[in-house]
């Protein structure tokens, strides 16, 4: 701590004496309404005292100002000029005294040429009250630099002290030093002392400077802050997106766990899948309940309804109706017969399940259909027999084939069958799925067995349900043929496959025109015809239309009646089973089948046959 920052501790440490008798010496002015200097307050206290210093000078002067702060003479309206005068209100005065002009430029009190005039009549004389001002000068500093303790040669020694190892601010010209160093506390006390500043002005620096130490390195700071908080912030954020991806993986978790358990009960409850290709319509369940009800056919709008209906369940339903493409079990074994024509048939029977399933679905569906009049195979009341009748006596007899028929009856169109009735298109596609198969060919993969799809699903020939349909799906070529060739004279029949076509004289001729028509028309409605089939049978030759004589009467072929006549006839000689040329596994059954056909064809004939049978049983 300097020697002047003592003093002011000595002196200012709480209300002392000497500042109660500064107080005093004002307030006494004060009420005379007197103007006076800080030098003049001196005077009055210490101007009595022959052995006054320019310290005790010095001391009252510097109470002056502060005791006048503290508004000590508020009461009495004093004011103070630049040049440190105090002075009353203008107008209010002691007699004789002239207060200051306002607005009027006064000269400084230079209370440090006075204090220099003292210390020399001090020397001489006893101190007196100065019945003048000391004479001013251009310059005060020059004439009197020496006083109030400090000359230049004693501010340079006093400077010399000061270690300048032990300050950090000698040399700094960014910055102002803090009052707190040694160095700037002297080189302050000089400007005070002097004129140059006062207290208050070096208090404003120096806070200014104290503002600057403080935040010159705001922006720095700041960036160091703004670092660590962006630091806080990518860490806070990482952590966030932590618990967020740990979150979404709970999340997905969950999902996945209500998916599996929804997949489960919809698995046990509901089809929504049934294999690539034919799973399209499954999310539709509208039926047109009214057409289903006025048709007498079973509402059915889901695929659980079709397994309540079948008695299955809904899993066993879905095993059922699968289509794959490589199957390790398929829903049908197949197995070959010879075709009269020559050749191989390829027939594929359903599982014990899935034939009930079909059986079902033919009577309680499909034998409820209407079918068109050319139609005659495999509907009640209707045989090959009523299928011939027509062709009676004609004198010409065209047979037609269809290529494939069965297999170019797809599971699509079986499908827009089911529809057409009124079905949703999901119980539409479990019908058609049930009724339809793919071919398949027995492959060794990695060791085990499959039955892989050779080609788009159809009806399989060897399924209940597949003349029925087939009858369905031919409705519409059934109405063009008959609508048209009926009008040129030409009767027509069907029988499955089988087209039949019959005139009287005069059509000979029109035989050509007759085949394009029909070629066209089947490639119109998806289908194709035989081109190796076709039979062109004129009165004058055997007329057989689906095995059945026409020429004249519905007859069997001579050779095979008389075939089964000769059976019968040797049989009386040496048994039944001695006629069994051919070893077939039950002779007397296929006997009797024989003679059944006869029978339904030529009831008359068949009676004779069947009779003749009987005795060799007795």
């Amino acid at each position: 701590m300097s020697f002047w920052d003592s003093v002011r501790k000595f002196f200012g440490g709480g209300e002392s004496s000497l500042e109660g008798q500064v107080r005093a010496a004002m307030v006494a002015r004060a009420q005379r309404r007197e103007s006076f200097t800080a030098l003049d307050i001196a005077n009055d206290l210490t101007g009595t005292n022959p052995a006054r210093t320019v310290d005790d000078i010095r001391a009252v002067t510097l109470l002056v100002d502060p005791v006048f702060q503290k508004q000590v003479l508020a009461p009495f309206g004093y004011q103070v000029t630049p040049g440190g005068q105090y002075h009353p209100p203008e107008g209010v005065g002691a007699p004789g005294a002239v207060p200051p002009r306002v607005g009027a430029t006064q000269p400084p009190v230079n209370v440090v040429s006075q204090l220099g005039t003292l210390r020399q009549q001090q020397g001489s004389a006893p101190a007196s009250r100065p019945s003048a001002p000391p004479p001013k000068t251009e310059n005060p500093f020059e004439t009197n630099e020496e006083i109030l303790g400090l000359s230049k040669e004693e501010m340079r020694k006093r400077a010399l002290k000061i270690n300048p190892h032990r300050t950090a601010w000698i040399g700094r010209v960014d910055t102002i030093p803090p009052q707190s160093d040694e160095r700037t506390a002297l080189i302050d006390r000089g400007l005070e002392l002097r004129g140059f500043l006062t207290k208050k002005q070096l208090d404003e620096i120096h806070t200014v400077g104290d503002l600057w130490l403080k935040h010159h390195e705001a922006a720095k700071l700041a960036d160091t802050i703004a670092a660590k908080s962006a630091d806080a912030v990518i860490e806070a954020r990482k952590k966030a997106h932590q618990a967020a991806v740990l979150e979404k993986k709970q999340q997905a978790a969950e999902k996945k766990a209500r998916r599996a358990e929804e997949i489960a009960r919809r698995k046990k409850e509901d089809i929504i899948y049934l294999g690539p290709g034919v799973s399209k319509g499954l999310a539709d369940r509208h039926s047109n309940l009214e057409k289903l009800q006025g048709a007498g056919l079973p509402v059915l709008s889901t695929p659980a309804d079709v397994a309540k209906a079948l008695g299955l369940s809904v899993p066993k339903l879905r095993w059922l109706c699968f289509h794959s493409e490589a199957a390790e079990k398929p829903h049908y074994f197949t197995f070959e017969i010879e075709k009269r024509s020559g050749g191989k048939r390829l027939l594929a029977a359903p599982h014990a399940t899935l034939s009930q399933a079909q059986h079902w679905v033919l009577a309680n569906v499909l034998e409820k259909l209407s079918t068109e009049a050319p139609a005659h195979g495999f509907i009640k009341g209707k045989s090959v027999v009523t299928n011939a009748r027509p062709h009676v006596g004609q004198d010409l007899v065209i047979n037609l084939d269809v290529k494939d028929f069965f297999p170019s009856v797809t599971f699509r169109r079986v499908r827009g069958v089911f529809q057409r009735l009124g079905y949703s298109p999901a119980v539409a596609t479990v019908l058609a799925l049930l009724c339809t198969e793919s071919p398949r060919r027995k492959v060794e993969y990695d060791g085990k067995p499959l039955w892989v799809a050779v080609g788009p699903r159809a009806l399989p020939q060897g399924a209940c349900t597949s003349p029925a349909l087939s009858n369905q799906v031919t409705k519409k070529l059934d109405r063009r043929l008959a609508g048209r060739l009926t009008r040129q004279g030409w009767t027509y029949t069907r029988y499955a496959d089988d087209l039949t076509f019959s005139a009287r004289p005069g059509k000979r001729d029109a035989i050509g025109r007759l085949h394009a028509v029909v070629r066209h028309t089947l490639d119109d409605e998806g289908f194709t015809l035989h081109p190796k089939k076709g039979r062109f049978l004129p009165r004058t030759s055997r007329q057989m239309v689906t095995g059945v004589v026409v020429n004249t009467k519905l007859s069997v072929r001579r050779d095979e009646v008389r075939r089964l006549r000769a059976i019968l006839h040797q049989a009386k000689k040496t048994g039944l089973a001695a006629q069994n040329r051919e070893n077939r596994p039950d002779f007397e059954l296929w006997l009797r089948g024989k003679i059944a056909w006869v029978q339904m064809v030529d009831p008359a004939k068949g009676a004779k046959l069947l009779a003749a049978l009987e005795v060799l049983g007795r």
